[in-house]
């Protein structure tokens, strides 16, 4: 801010608001180049994470801006909720698409209006956008604030995409008041004696980024037409059964069939048993805070620009530096003559 007048920042700022480069071509190409190289080409046991960045800007001048939820800070403010798209596996990750979400104020007829759409309807859309681009994963993932909401599970089966989303154990049935029956309830209802009589639950191993294990459990649980043989199966995973502590224990819901159950034979997606649901969500659970340091360390909410074009075109080349940033990283490093300029010298 200090120097906004310098030329660097000019030209940066022109080259942003006034140039006449397309934003979705050249993020066609990053992606195109992504899949076609063996290093970074996604496989069919990856993930498809659907996330969004919440970031805090000042005054309503700046198209998108809005006093809405900033999940980053944990609370409502002024700023910019972007939707993206990632592919993951247990090595690496890469963004694919993003799209700012646009508060209704910003249009004639608010949430009425033709163009206005809500964060699930674009997370919907950028689903489909990946599959239609050649995007191979397993299943969607995502947290809470997507896989509560039974319209955007809709949509993503209609879309033939499988999907393993965490619910909120507070998540009930259409039963109000007293009456409700939640995750945390099914997952109480469920046996379990100890580690030698687990009873209902399946001991799962997971692996962490620094190579060490710990044992989880899991089990397949019902809630309300949700079953291990349903449509949809309510999954959880846990490090205790008997506490069920807040901090490490989910509450999944998939599309993905239960090996041997009556569904398996006419689904189009493979079996998955509890570890593969379990595997999927450990993806994207082990991305997200990476990925929010990573854009900004490469300055993702760092922008001066107002328009929507210009947004779009400062994240696209964040992200640009973002595949850049693995492109060095399984690089080869360069050999290194000795010092002397013979070989075997020291140096």
């Amino acid at each position: 801010m200090a120097e906004a007048q310098h030329p660097a920042v000019q030209r940066l700022q022109f080259f942003l608001s006034e140039s006449t480069w397309d934003h979705e071509q050249v993020n066609a190409r990053r992606v195109e180049l992504l899949l076609a190289d063996p290093v970074t080409a996604p496989h069919a046991g990856g993930v498809l994470v659907i996330n969004d960045s919440g970031d805090r800007k000042d005054g309503t001048a700046t198209t998108h801006v809005g006093r809405q939820w900033l999940g980053r800070l944990g609370k409502t403010d002024n700023g910019i909720v972007t939707v993206t798209t990632c592919w993951a596996d247990e090595n690496l990750y890469y963004p694919l698409h993003a799209v700012p979400y646009s508060p209704a104020r910003h249009f004639p007829a608010g949430k009425s209006d033709p163009g206005f759409r809500t964060k699930l309807q674009i997370a919907a859309e950028l689903a489909r956008t990946a599959k239609a681009a050649g995007v191979t994963f397993r299943a969607v993932s995502a947290d809470c604030a997507y896989g509560d909401q039974d319209a955007f599970r809709r949509d993503l089966y209609a879309a033939g995409l499988p999907f393993v989303m965490a619910l909120k154990p507070s998540h009930g049935t259409w039963v109000y008041g007293k009456d409700a029956y939640t995750p945390l309830h099914a997952a109480r209802a469920l046996t379990w004696t100890d580690p030698e009589h687990p009873g209902d639950w399946t001991p799962v191993e997971r692996t962490f980024r620094d190579g060490h294990t710990e044992t989880w459990w899991a089990a397949d649980a019902r809630l309300g037409w949700w079953g291990p043989d349903g449509n949809v199966r309510l999954v959880v995973a846990t490090t205790d059964p008997v506490t069920l502590p807040a901090q490490s224990t989910w509450y999944l819901a998939t599309h993905l069939p239960r090996p041997g159950s009556p569904r398996e034979a006419d689904s189009p997606e493979a079996a998955a048993d509890l570890a593969e649901v379990v595997r999927i969500y450990g993806i994207r659970h082990w991305i997200e805070q990476s990925y929010k340091q990573i854009k900004d360390e490469l300055g993702w909410a760092d922008f001066q620009v107002r328009s929507d074009t210009a947004i779009r075109r400062h994240q696209t080349l964040v992200t640009c530096a973002f595949s850049f940033c693995w492109d060095t990283w399984f690089a080869q490093p360069p050999k290194r003559k000795p010092a002397d300029g013979h070989a075997g010298g020291t140096g």
